[in-house]
């Protein structure tokens, strides 16, 4: 029987049904697509409104006319029009320009605080659902005294003792986000840690940390990709409240907040493009991440699936 490299035939067949193969998993993995598309519409909708800012953030030198720290004394407070877009602000800024590059600043701390926090938040909540004892209870009462406070206060006591910086606003931010995801984690590793495949590595000798690492971390990541999702926007939201009371990101970055701390008390009614647009920048960034998050969450729950 002739061998596979010797048979151009059989070496032409074999390739067909790679190609067959591959075309198979493109066009279900599209099918699937738009299955959740067509079931999850607000979902969907959310996502196109978070890749518009992911784009924008990622070529905001491309997309922005103009430079978002060049100041024009002539342009000061103009409306918007054919040579600033959505208007200039009081130092003659372009807004466009300066609300594309706030999206890089906001995604930035939005994305680095949640991960932070989720890193933590994971390591905490395996520690503490998988070790049990006095480690468990030492850890929960942290997380108890960390959630005794709301996000945002939480942030502005971080912030204020940190200082204002983009760093420091990352770490304020992350850290109220680490009990939520620790709750989350502990609860999930109770119920995966007397599952039959724990039983069994634990019965060929795999240690505790290997145990926790390898199988049970894997299981958990689910429901942490649907609370990052959620957190994102409050994380988002938690930095333009920073920005606007002056104790998140600094000049000269363009951030929302700062905008709207800049114009909302003194230009709100004769200019209010310049509170409109980066409050709107605000809005729809959140808004895309909760919807983001809500289709997540029904997609990722297993007893959503029919």
């Amino acid at each position: 029987m002739p061998r596979p490299e010797n048979n151009p035939g059989a070496m032409a067949i074999d390739h067909d049904v790679e190609l067959a193969r591959a075309g198979a998993n493109v066009t279900g993995w599209a099918s699937g697509l738009l299955f959740q598309v067509r079931r999850h519409p607000l979902g969907a909708f959310g996502a196109v409104i978070v890749v518009v800012f992911v784009l924008a953030a990622a070529f905001a030198p491309w997309i922005a006319p103009l430079d978002p720290l060049a100041t024009n004394p002539r342009a000061s407070l103009a409306p918007p029009g054919s040579e600033y877009f959505l208007g200039a602000d009081f130092m003659g800024r372009d807004m466009y320009s300066r609300i594309i590059y706030g999206a890089r600043i906001s995604l930035a701390v939005g994305l680095a605080s949640t991960f932070l926090g989720c890193l933590f938040g994971i390591a905490l909540g395996l520690m503490s659902g998988f070790l049990l004892g006095w480690v468990d209870l030492a850890i929960q009462r942290i997380i108890d005294i960390m959630q005794a406070l709301p996000l945002l206060v939480m942030a502005l006591v971080m912030a204020a003792s940190l200082g204002p910086s983009l760093e420091n606003t990352i770490i304020a931010i992350s850290i109220p986000v680490i009990p939520h995801v620790a709750r989350v984690i502990r609860s999930n590793t109770l119920a995966l840690r007397e599952m039959p495949f724990v039983e069994a590595a634990r019965a060929q000798g795999m240690s505790e940390v290997r145990i926790a690492v390898r199988h049970v971390m894997p299981n958990t990541i689910a429901p942490v990709i649907v609370l990052a999702t959620a957190q994102l926007g409050s994380a988002i939201l938690t930095e333009a409240s920073l920005s606007f009371l002056g104790l998140g990101v600094p000049e000269p970055h363009p951030s929302w907040g700062r905008m709207l701390s800049e114009s909302a008390a003194e230009y709100v009614r004769t200019a209010p493009w310049l509170v409109i647009f980066p409050g709107l920048a605000i809005s729809l960034a959140v808004f895309g991440t909760n919807l983001l998050g809500d289709a997540l969450r029904d997609i990722l729950d297993p007893r959503e699936r029919s």
